[in-house]
């Protein structure tokens, strides 16, 4: 299998980043709001939620868990490609990583953004961000860098390696209940809320997800969503155990319409419905990051608390095994597909595989179009 993943020479793991210390919060932040004109004074209080966890996102950390999992996974099964890591946000920075990958000789790289679904912040932004990197490089002739190409693996959100270890962990969240309110425990899946507009657009055009309200975005979290609670349903034999895909971590300005419910106004709308206990399902992350830390197992299980409404909350994939092979597989997938060769990608439910290579017009921004790698509006 050492040649299975030709064209391509190295796989780039391409996160969010966060900060690894006190000091370093208020510059992270500065990084993730460039362009807004905030003040230093506001990302501190933005950041105050940083600072309960020692300044530390445990986001780093867990990449670094991935990339193990990837480089043992790959190793294992006999794929000679190397694996990378960069970050939007802090170190390692996207264009140093891609800088290293030119000069280590690389050429034909492909990307996995660890972000799951259709929108314009968890796809198009980070091929943005490709696009940016790749021209300074070249701008400023860093070896190699004209001559670097990469591709984005597609989306992964209804691959088997991510959907059955998230039924698992909420199998065993609602196992951790007590045996009382077990059978009437309800499921709330959780997400990243964001802004009505970019979910309406998140999709490929022509998608007929992208019609409706929510977009892609939401369309494709609802799957996962029926697939998880359909196969909690049918190891629990509770068939009609209520769930709803609910939203967290909202920083828009108030005026602008996010997606809802806030999963906090969702607890209070369970506890004044009768719910025996909720479990909380974070379908919408890959890992444990500062996201789930402090807005589920923070605020969400304070409100709880103050409501007396017993909830747990599921793990995410982080680098569980079948995750680390879901991503071989996309590879090895995404390699024959470029070479021509016919391929039965793994997509569960009704939606199917999402493409290879993003159309234009694909999740665009609100605010106009920035120049974006791995898709159809690209010239390497």
């Amino acid at each position: 299998m050492s040649d299975a993943h030709a064209p391509y020479d190295a796989l780039l793991l391409l996160s969010f980043g966060g900060p690894e210390g006190p000091e370093d919060v208020v510059p992270f932040l500065e990084n993730v709001t460039r362009g807004r004109g905030i003040p230093k004074e506001r990302l501190a209080e933005v950041g105050q939620h940083y600072f309960l966890f020692g300044g530390v996102s445990p986001i780093n950390a867990q990449n670094r868990e991935l990339l193990a999992a990837l480089r043992a996974d790959f190793a294992d099964h006999g794929l000679d490609l190397p694996v990378y890591w960069g970050n939007r946000n802090w170190a390692p920075y996207l264009v140093d990583t891609l800088r290293e990958m030119a000069a280590d000789g690389h050429r034909r790289v492909l990307v996995l953004a660890t972000s799951a679904y259709a929108n314009y912040s968890g796809c198009r932004q980070y091929r943005e961000n490709l696009a940016a990197a790749l021209t300074a490089l070249r701008e400023e002739g860093a070896p190699g860098a004209a001559e670097l190409r990469v591709d984005k693996l597609r989306l992964f959100y209804n691959h088997r390696g991510f959907v059955e270890p998230m039924t698992e962990s909420t199998l065993a969240a609602l196992d951790s209940l007590p045996e009382a309110v077990r059978a009437g425990a309800r499921l709330a899946f959780t997400t990243h809320s964001i802004p009505d507009a970019l979910a309406d657009s998140s999709g490929a055009p022509g998608d007929p997800a992208r019609g409706a309200h929510g977009g892609a975005y939401v369309a494709q979290h609802l799957e996962v969503a029926r697939l998880i609670a359909e196969a909690v349903a049918g190891a629990t034999g509770v068939a009609d155990r209520p769930w709803e895909l609910v939203y967290q971590s909202r920083s828009g300005a108030p005026h602008i319409p996010w997606l809802e419910p806030d999963i906090c106004d969702h607890l209070e709308a369970q506890h004044a419905d009768g719910a025996a206990a909720v479990v909380m399902v974070p379908i919408g992350f890959v890992s444990d990051h500062m996201e789930v830390k402090y807005d589920l197992d923070t605020q969400a299980r304070e409100k709880a608390e103050e409501l007396g409404l017993p909830v747990v909350r599921a793990a995410t994939v982080g680098a569980d095994p079948r995750f680390a092979a879901a991503v071989r597989d996309l590879v090895l997938e995404r390699a024959a597909r470029t070479r021509g060769e016919a391929v039965t990608p793994c997509a569960l439910g009704a939606l199917g595989a999402s493409h290879d290579v993003c159309p234009v017009g694909c999740c665009p921004a609100v605010r106009g179009a920035s120049p974006a790698a791995a898709g159809e509006d690209w010239t390497d």
